[in-house]
């Protein structure tokens, strides 16, 4: 039985005009150990593509060296014997043809996926060369060949989100993304319950570990604790309900209670689309000199840009979130120097 097949839907090749004839392991020039898979291409081709007679004769072979996409790490390679033809009417020779690989190159289409595929997981270009057996050149040469960035859209949408961040060396990028598609409040209640952390003596005690593991429990809306099934709270290494871990840790700090009911609040109002309990909230704080103060009293200055966040159905979180992205992609890749491989990077985790 043939193993042709087999091992062609390996590298999901699918040209039945290729024969595999052999699979071998080599060594190149650099002493790395190279998987290399002997194959034939020929077909019967009945007119000249010069001159279009019907007078073709084989003419030989041509011995191309693909490049294949990883199965297992490691340089995969194709030894492919191409069919020359001649014609006897023009003498003009010409080659047999495959899908596999564009005109002149020598990466297949498949190993050129692959690299796309790790660039949108935010790997370096060294750790795509690596995974993939080429150089990270190759890998950048690739992405600049395949993704083009946009240079301007025909329609702005009605609503915009914009926003800048930090792209290369010292200099400053705006980005900004259709808005259809409250950051201060929540860095308030971190500040006050790392503050309440450092109040605790007993580093074993169970409200320090509910405070110190479970801090999303309190940035959770208090509608989707869960007060009746109880789970396994790593850190606390204790079963037990979300609300139960909440109250826990309220009860014992009255002043963290303050600070996470203004916060539900905050957060209930923007929820809702509420501006009235919104406007509420504002007017009737009272002051208790904790991290919540300098929040309100930010909110007061910046009053009708809320309340209209409240009133529209459009907030910052799809900016915040595209930003979040690229903040992670610099951290991956240690940064960038080329601020056009930047930009294709960025694209590339956005699609």
């Amino acid at each position: 039985m043939s193993l042709t097949n087999p091992i062609l839907c390996l590298f999901e090749i699918t040209d039945p005009n290729l024969i595999v004839t052999g699979i071998s392991k080599e060594r190149c020039s650099t002493n790395q150990r190279i998987h290399v898979v002997h194959a034939t291409l020929s077909y019967q081709l009945l007119k000249c593509p010069h001159c279009g007679h019907k007078s073709l004769i084989k003419n030989g072979t041509h011995m191309s060296h693909l490049r294949l996409g990883t199965l297992s790490g490691g340089r995969y390679e194709m030894h492919l014997k191409r069919q020359r033809y001649q014609c006897k009417d023009c003498s003009k020779t010409c080659g047999a043809k495959t899908k596999l690989v564009n005109r002149n190159e020598t990466f297949t289409h498949n190993i050129k996926h692959q690299v796309i595929v790790l660039a949108r997981d935010m790997l370096t270009s060294k750790e795509i060369a690596k995974l993939c057996g080429i150089s990270p050149s190759s890998v950048q040469r690739i992405l600049n060949a395949n993704i083009h960035l946009a240079y301007r859209v025909k329609h702005l949408p009605e609503n915009l989100c914009f926003d800048e961040f930090r792209s290369c060396n010292h200099w400053m990028s705006f980005n900004c993304c259709d808005a259809v598609s409250i950051q201060l409040a929540g860095r308030a209640l971190d500040n006050e319950r790392t503050q309440t952390i450092r109040t605790i003596q007993d580093k074993h005690s169970r409200i320090y570990h509910i405070l110190k593991s479970q801090w999303r429990l309190f940035h959770l809306d208090e509608i989707k604790a869960n007060d009746s099934k109880a789970v396994y709270l790593r850190g606390i290494n204790e079963y037990m309900t979300q609300q139960n871990a909440i109250d826990l840790a309220l009860d014992a700090f009255p002043r963290f209670r303050s600070v996470y009911q203004t916060y539900q609040g905050i957060l209930s109002a923007i929820h809702q689309k509420d501006a009235n309990a919104f406007q509420s909230l504002l007017t009737n704080y009272q002051p208790t000199s904790n991290q919540m103060d300098i929040t309100i009293n930010t909110f007061i200055k910046n009053g009708s840009a809320l309340l209209n966040s409240c009133r529209y159905p459009f907030s910052n979180g799809p900016i915040e979130g595209l930003n979040r992205k690229i903040k992670a992609l610099k951290r991956n890749c240690f940064g960038f120097r080329n601020i056009d491989n930047f930009f294709i990077r960025i694209s590339l985790i956005h699609e």
